[in-house]
């Protein structure tokens, strides 16, 4: 049988980018120890079937080392930072995906003649956040009453989805790669990203994550492109980022799931903040780490600190 000489760094680097666990490997490859140790080499079948198993392109074996798989798109995560310097295979793969579903549907709206979607890039970081979020609002067909009639947080995800995607945005959730259940996505690793474009702007959301944050991903990933520009994130209502877009994309986000007037008035006299925020959080459908939020840049909660507290609680 034909051998292969391939560098064992690049078989601890496939399963490294897999995130497949070596010993559930070596059930299916029972050399692979020797493999890796230089003590033997697989087949060109067996390659083949390694590869598949480790979700990586056959060609990569043939590489003298490992390459440097860098990100599409900018990075706007911000937790685990010593963690996320390396983007898994499942993030990447999840990117490139989208990327090319997104690259057939602006040739085709090219083709049929169709209108670029207004909303995208319409908007800059100096515009009010009241603005900006009244203005994403008013062109989404999913009003607050709407949302408050809806019975759970799925039917109002699925509203939500459904209003921006009659807006020509795609809109893709999901917790695995692709169609394949053994390759599940990571809500630490990201939560969300954007791919901008004029006629084929897409939104992506980890389906891993709960109905609630998905609510806030989708919102926060929708301002992005209404500055017309594509990210990735690990967006979460209790950061108060330190960068400008995401500070921008936060507040807007949390303005159009819960805006702040409409808030004030959905407040009721001598209710604890431990009352309100589980009643409220049923109302606008969205997690009751949002609704902290908010109540704290209500000035119902009066100090970061007791912010961090509630969140914590």
């Amino acid at each position: 049988m034909t051998k292969v000489d391939v560098a064992p760094e690049m078989l601890r680097w496939a399963i490294k980018r897999s995130g497949r666990e070596r010993k559930e490997l070596e059930h299916r490859f029972p050399k692979l120890e020797m493999w890796l140790e230089g003590q033997a080499q697989p087949t060109l079948r067996q390659l083949q079937q390694f590869a598949s198993a480790t979700y990586t392109p056959f060609g990569y074996f043939f590489l003298p080392a490992p390459p440097e798989e860098r990100l599409p798109i900018r990075d706007f995560r911000t937790r685990r930072a010593a963690a996320l310097r390396q983007p898994s295979g499942n993030l990447l793969d999840t990117i490139y995906l989208c990327q090319q579903r997104q690259a057939w549907f602006e040739e085709f709206a090219r083709e049929e003649g169709l209108d670029p979607v207004q909303l995208i890039g319409s908007l800059t970081r100096t515009t009010p956040v009241e603005e900006a979020a009244r203005k994403i609002r008013q062109a989404i067909p999913f009003d607050l009453e709407e949302r408050r009639q809806c019975s759970t947080w799925e039917d109002a995800l699925r509203r939500f989805v459904e209003s921006i995607e009659e807006l020509g945005i795609l809109v893709m959730v999901s917790g695995i790669v692709g169609g394949n259940p053994h390759r599940k996505l990571d809500s630490d690793e990201f939560r969300g990203f954007a791919l901008a474009s004029s006629h084929a702007p897409l939104i992506f959301v980890n389906g891993a994550d709960t109905k609630a944050a998905q609510m806030f991903t989708l919102a926060h990933e929708l301002a992005h492109l209404t500055l017309g520009e594509s990210a990735l994130s690990d967006v979460e209502a209790s950061v108060f980022s330190d960068d400008s877009a995401e500070h921008w994309c936060n507040q807007v986000a949390a303005e159009v799931l819960v805006p702040l007037a409409v808030l004030r008035q959905e407040i009721q006299h001598q209710e604890t903040w431990q009352d309100a925020k589980d009643r409220l959080a049923r109302r606008f459908k969205v997690s009751t780490l949002v609704i902290l939020r908010r109540l704290f840049e209500a000035g119902v909660l009066q100090s970061h600190s007791q912010f961090l507290e509630a969140y914590r609680t």
